[in-house]
């Protein structure tokens, strides 16, 4: 990535206080415990700690509450770089950091709660609707079952989406904050791929959540008003939610194109000689080229997204586009990888399978289907097109 478009790194300090995301902290541990984490359907505590450390939660955290107020592209940089060693650990990092910026959504007295001793609090979140919410004075009564909750074994919060009743008798939907005190961890995570990201099952008993700890789904969708510290809380969710996902996804490409590399030279030093599989360099090629294109189409959509461009119906809709294009690509590339490793590649016990199914698992996340990206975006440039010719 050239330079202009991709935040540095802070490396002159280690604490968490002194400067922005660290992702160098964390990938040597992510890449030691990466076998871990895939037996075991959950990361090392370690990785959690160090991306705790490396300032992943308090990314997007108010100032006034100690954290960041940072921005798109310099979180997607580093996502990339943590999962380059270990794609769950990055998808990790990237829903740690996400959740933290849908709990500035909350009440003064919701935020308090989660920031009371320091910005660095752990949250994750169901936002699919599910439980039940009943009504009680000044709040709701909330329990029941939320799946696919990442990273939930080191957390501190959870932020549970749920339909709950309004006085007028419809419901609508909000998210709630219960601590980690309050819910149990039921282990129902079993996938193919993105297997250390332990996303498993929330299940809450009947607990009281007050309005304080709770807001409304539709103003994380829409985004706050232009001008509303942090800058971040301004840019409505479908427009940047891809990015989450997105950035685990470039770094498994990037680590699959390492991990394929490194057995191309092992096995040239184990066979002397001529070297007659010229189409060797030719995939290598073209699997960077496709992880290249992937990475410039992201970039912009993440800058863009921090220079306040994506509240525009059309900008919104090329960035959603983008993020979808840019996981096309990158499956392409990883694919394109696997197939011509060898035998080698398929044990199970090779880096280059772990990287591939890693890759294939995230790009089957909903937000990352290319349909509804497509209909939006041609929707908006038709749309475009005919206020320009009116």
């Amino acid at each position: 990535m050239s330079e202009t478009i991709t935040n540095p790194v802070a490396t002159e300090s280690s604490s968490a206080e002194s400067g922005p995301l660290r992702p160098h902290e964390v990938a040597p541990l992510a890449a030691e415990h990466a076998h871990e984490g895939d037996r075991d359907s959950r990361l090392h505590p370690k990785v959690h700690e160090a991306l705790r450390g490396a300032g992943f939660a308090r990314h997007f955290v108010a100032a006034r509450w100690g954290g960041h107020e940072g921005g798109f592209l310099p979180c997607f940089d580093a996502v990339a770089q943590v999962a380059q060693e270990d794609p769950s650990a990055g998808w990790c990092a990237s829903v740690t950091a996400t959740l933290s910026r849908m709990a500035g959504f909350l009440p003064e007295e919701g935020q308090r709660t989660v920031w009371a001793d320091g910005p660095d609090a752990l949250v994750v979140g169901a936002l699919v609707p599910g439980g039940h919410a009943e009504a009680a004075p000044g709040g709701w009564l909330l329990k029941g079952r939320w799946p696919y909750v990442s990273g939930v074994h080191a957390s501190d919060f959870a932020l549970l989406a749920a339909q709950v009743p309004t006085p007028a008798g419809g419901p609508e939907a909000r998210f709630l904050l219960v601590p980690r005190s309050v819910y149990d961890i039921e282990r129902t995570w079993d996938t193919v791929g993105m297997r250390g990201t332990g996303s498993d099952t929330v299940v809450l008993d009947e607990v009281f959540v007050p309005r304080e700890h709770s807001f409304l789904r539709d103003e994380l969708a829409s985004g706050r008003a232009p001008g509303t510290a942090p800058d971040s809380l301004c840019v409505p969710l479908q427009n940047v939610s891809g990015l989450t996902f997105a950035a685990p996804v470039l770094g498994a490409a990037r680590g699959a194109a390492e991990a394929w590399s490194r057995a191309v030279v092992r096995k040239r030093a184990a066979r002397p000689g001529p070297d007659r599989s010229g189409a060797v360099e030719l995939d290598l090629a073209r699997s960077t080229a496709l992880t290249d294109a992937a990475e410039l189409l992201l970039a912009r959509a993440a800058a863009d997204a921090d220079r306040g461009l994506l509240a525009d119906p059309w900008a919104g809709a090329r960035a959603q586009r983008d993020h979808v294009a840019a996981v096309d690509l990158l499956l392409d590339a990883v694919n394109l990888l696997q197939r011509t490793g060898g035998t080698g590649a398929q044990s199970v016990h090779a880096r280059l399978q772990r990287f591939w199914r890693d890759a294939n698992a995230g790009a089957g996340h909903a937000v990352l289907q290319w349909e509804p990206a497509a209909r939006r975006f041609a929707a908006a440039s038709l749309a475009r097109s005919a206020a320009t010719n009116a």
